[in-house]
């Protein structure tokens, strides 16, 4: 009995345990690690040790003695048989031998009983489903108690796996590389990284790539595409984790150009259009086309036989890079994961290490070859939900992002401040800084309730106000669009991790909204923004309300019965004169927020509108799309010599393969006001 006892309480922890592994392998490494532990280390710590520690402890010893204290036979039949017969007589000085297989009891002097006891086994059955789903042992069959065994240590080897081998195999010291990173119409920039001084000095070499007669009038001489001289690096050192920025100048606009450098790395980029105008390339010819997405890590979804380096993301865009001629890719953050799934340390080392182990991806070069590269952080560069401005952490943070990617960024809107500005072609772009300068997240919408004046901030006061200015900027002859870069959602749709997105600082958001619509007003240029952060895709109209607002335009004339000194008797805005400002709908805002490049993505729906108003929906879903492990957009400008108005068209990807579409145009830029200029929009 005790040993029965025994045996099934061995059996339960087995199983029990099993399934730990198990359950625990697959949702750790398909969502827990990044959706629960991404910022809690202790959390993300008690999971890896649970299934790569705990659970294994526990199911090794049970599973043996199972193994060895299960019998192969199980007992069909058991038969007593009982018989009586005469005692036989026995000597006073002699013993009886009744065998070894009868029991003789004796009843009487003349009478015993004989008890014979025949037992008949049957082989187990293999139990093959039980023992591959369970992991307990098969009763019969070593082959498949060695299997589900083998299933068991090799989910828990993966976890292992994933969290260990690039932190102790892969750290990339000898990373050596070079890449495009903004270009314009005249210049361009590019990075390197050479960690072996035998290369030193590094020169760059560029020349003209496109045919030689492309754009050349009959009769003309063609393009020089001789090798020019952009310059050399002498030296470089671990102050920068040996990296260099090269700057080429004087560069034809809308042009082809590859470049060189002396530590045999090679690329291509295209100039940008000028200012208000699109391309006249062919194959491009009056379009003006870019890419943004956000959210990588290597090897995720996660493939215990891929190079841990490798990245499933950047392979969807290089095949999509074939066909779509794009000027430049918009990366809006969470380009590492120094907490996911489990934070190795918080140096500045424990911070390159991570860049460099993106940069070394087998997969980066075809994703970047042509593709210049232009970037924007946010939280996971320095850690989960960060809001803690420039303490603790964040100069070791910092370090790596300043040298691999600002260093090649578009200038700086504010000289020193670490938000950007451009102007290409068509479109003129604000990218956002959203996490140096905004206030601790809390549990507050950031409005205060009876004024609807922000009580914090995600940009800061100087930020807002350079954003502010360049919202009511005018643009020079055929800048169509203005584009705002924001790393996190704009829109109040998505309540999961609310508080991290603009949802938790509504009050400045609706500053800006209304900055965006005055834009729309005005008429001929339109306002869209670009996200990402939430590893879904969701395109967001912000409509004006239908009523306007009222807005105060001065002081007026105080009446007879006015007092002014007694606020108890005066209404609240006595003397003073307003008016409603009413916007038309075509002024209505539009986001697109694109993510993950390569990451998880929510096995729940986070996305859903909510409003409390029955007459106006401030945040109106236009699509949806939540599942796959890749997404990025691709935003494409057009602006017909035949038309008043500019197209933008934008066409998301998933997992490699566009999936939705979507086309918006400018304002009508006519004279009127408010609800009037929709009766020509579309």
């Amino acid at each position: 009995m005790a040993d029965t006892g025994l045996n099934a309480i061995a059996e339960y922890v087995t199983a029990l345990s099993s399934l730990g592994i198990r359950l625990g392998s697959f949702v750790f490494l398909r969502w827990v690690n990044n959706t629960l532990c991404a910022g809690r280390p202790q959390m993300s710590d008690m999971l890896i040790r649970s299934v790569a520690d705990t659970w294994p402890s526990l199911y090794v010893p049970s599973f043996i003695y199972n193994f060895t204290h299960t019998s192969p036979y199980e007992i069909v039949a058991d038969e007593l048989d009982i018989v009586a017969r005469e005692a036989p007589v026995v000597e006073d000085d002699g013993d009886l031998d009744l065998g070894e297989d009868e029991y003789a009891v004796r009843v009487d002097e003349n009478t015993e009983l004989d008890v014979e006891e025949t037992i008949v086994l049957e082989e187990k059955d293999s139990r093959p489903l039980r023992t591959l789903l369970t992991g307990l042992p098969s009763p019969t069959s070593l082959l498949l108690s060695a299997l589900t065994f083998a299933i068991n240590l090799a989910l828990a080897a993966m976890v292992a796996d994933l969290v260990y081998r690039g932190k102790f195999f892969h750290q990339a010291h000898d990373l050596s590389m070079a890449r495009t990173g903004y270009v314009s119409d005249s210049s361009a920039k590019i990075l390197v990284r050479e960690p072996d001084a035998k290369e030193y000095p590094l020169f760059i070499s560029y020349r003209y790539a496109d045919p030689p007669y492309v754009n050349v009038a009959p009769g003309g001489m063609p393009h020089d595409s001789a090798w020019r001289s952009g310059g050399s690096i002498a030296w470089l050192d671990n102050s920068t984790d040996y990296t260099g920025t090269f700057t080429l100048n004087r560069l034809t606009s809308d042009t082809r150009f590859q470049w060189v450098v002396s530590n045999n790395h090679t690329g291509y980029f295209t100039t940008a259009p000028r200012p208000g105008h699109t391309s006249e390339r062919a194959g491009t010819v009056g379009t003006f086309t870019f890419l943004h997405t956000s959210c990588l890590k290597n090897n995720f979804p996660y493939n215990p036989f891929a190079h841990t380096l490798s990245n499933s993301g950047l392979k969807h865009l290089a095949n999509a890079l074939q066909d779509i001629k794009a000027q430049f890719m918009l990366f809006l953050g969470d380009f590492i994961y120094i907490d996911v799934p489990r934070r190795h340390g918080s140096t500045a080392e424990d911070y390159r290490r991570e860049y460099r182990q993106l940069y070394a991806s087998p997969d980066w070069p075809a994703a970047s070859k042509e593709l210049p590269w232009i970037h924007t952080y946010d939280d996971h560069e320095v850690a989960n939900d960060w809001s803690g401005n420039t303490t603790g952490i964040f100069a070791a943070a910092n370090d790596p992002y300043e040298h691999y990617h600002i260093s090649v960024n578009p200038p700086a809107a504010r000289v020193g401040e670490t938000y950007f500005s451009f102007t290409q072609g068509p479109a003129t772009f604000f990218m956002l800084d959203t996490r140096r300068y905004r206030s601790p997240n809390d549990d507050t919408n950031g409005t205060d309730p009876i004024t609807g004046d922000p009580t914090k901030t995600m940009l800061g006061h100087q930020q807002l106000a350079d954003l502010l200015d360049w919202l009511k900027r005018p643009e020079a002859p055929g800048v169509r669009w203005k584009i705002l870069v924001s790393s996190v959602p704009f829109t109040k749709n998505w309540w999961f991790g609310a508080q991290d997105t603009w949802r938790g600082y509504l009050g400045e958001r609706q500053i800006i909204l209304e900055a965006m619509w005055d834009v729309g007003l005005k008429g001929g240029v339109g306002v869209i923004v670009l996200s990402g952060d939430r590893h879904e895709f969701a395109a967001t109209a912000f409509p004006p309300p239908p009523d306007g607002k009222e807005e105060i335009i001065g002081l007026g004339p105080i009446g007879i019965g006015a007092n002014p000194l007694n606020p108890l008797l005066a209404p609240a805005s006595a003397g003073l004169r307003t008016r409603r400002k009413r916007w038309p709908l075509s002024a209505t805002v539009h986001e697109f927020s694109a993510s993950p490049l390569s990451m998880f993505y929510l096995p729940i729906r986070t996305y859903a509108e909510s409003s409390t108003s029955e007459d106006y929906l401030s945040d109106v879903c236009i699509k949806y799309i939540p599942d796959g492990n890749s997404k990025f957009g691709a935003v494409s400008i057009g602006s017909p010599k035949t038309s008043d108005q500019s197209i933008l068209h934008y066409r998301l990807f998933v997992d490699g393969v566009e999936a939705w579409s979507y086309t918006v145009t400018t304002p009508p830029d006519v004279g009127g006001g408010g609800r009037a200029k929709d009766a020509i929009w579309g």
